[in-house]
């Protein structure tokens, strides 16, 4: 069994994490699975040109699998899992996180690798590095206080509480809350509007605001002024079908 399925559909890459019996909790096998498809996804960027990250069953993901640490499972080498998020923020198309249920610690680090995320009216997000006497090393600490700003990341990180999924959208943890049963379809949705607009510029507009975030505003400005890829090879095609 797949650890982590991959269904493609029209230029969409759907990417299932698949313990749903385990509450897809994350084990150095489902990243090693992961990273897989990742990679694949990076090099194709004609066939592939957004992704949604999901986890199958009533969770998004449980984070961590403690019971793989304590069988003394390790992934490929020291800093796998957070070099498959930094690759899951590297990736030239958008990648949106839809979520359901519990997405906890490393799961919510994970969804936080992307670039947005539709929540469900039962998600539960937190970070419980406290409740086990551990340090993040997969981004909590840069990540959070990015998303939601520095006050809040901390007061969410020192206390440990559970973020709902209408808190997650109203303080920007999340961009929309949706019911339950809408998830999948609401973030295919968002999906498929950005899938309408030039795939060229998706990936430009990702790489220019990711790496700008590394620089003071006068630079930022710099770097889009001196990095930006320009024209697509969709222009022209585009301006003969403006009106039509």
């Amino acid at each position: 069994m797949a650890l982590v399925e991959r269904h493609d559909d029209n230029g969409l890459a759907i990417l299932s994490l698949n313990r749903p019996d385990a509450l897809n909790a994350l084990s150095p096998a489902l990243f090693v699975e992961l990273r897989a498809h990742i990679d694949a996804i990076a090099e194709a960027t004609d066939q592939v040109g957004c992704v949604i990250l999901c986890g199958n069953g009533r969770a998004f993901s449980a984070g961590n699998d403690l019971k793989a640490i304590q069988a003394g499972e390790v992934a490929p080498s020291r800093h796998f899992q957070a070099e498959t998020l930094d690759a899951i923020e590297a990736l030239p198309q958008p990648v949106i996180a839809a979520v359901q249920g519990h997405c906890y610690t490393g799961s919510l680090e994970l969804a936080l690798a992307c670039d947005l995320l539709v929540a469900a009216d039962d998600a539960r997000f937190a970070d419980t590095h406290g409740k086990w006497g551990m340090s993040p090393t997969w981004g909590m600490s840069q990540r959070l206080p990015r998303r939601v700003g520095l006050l809040k990341a901390k007061e969410i990180m020192f206390s440990g509480r559970v973020v709902g999924g209408e808190e997650a959208a109203r303080i920007g943890l999340a961009n929309a809350c949706v019911p339950r049963d809408d998830l999948m379809a609401q973030t295919i949705a968002m999906a498929r509007g950005f899938l309408e607009n030039s795939w060229f510029t998706l990936r430009a507009d990702k790489m220019l605001v990711n790496k700008g975030l590394n620089y003071t505003l006068a630079d930022g400005l710099r770097f889009e002024r001196e990095n930006s890829p320009g024209r697509g090879p969709d222009l022209e095609q585009r301006l003969k079908n403006f009106g039509r």
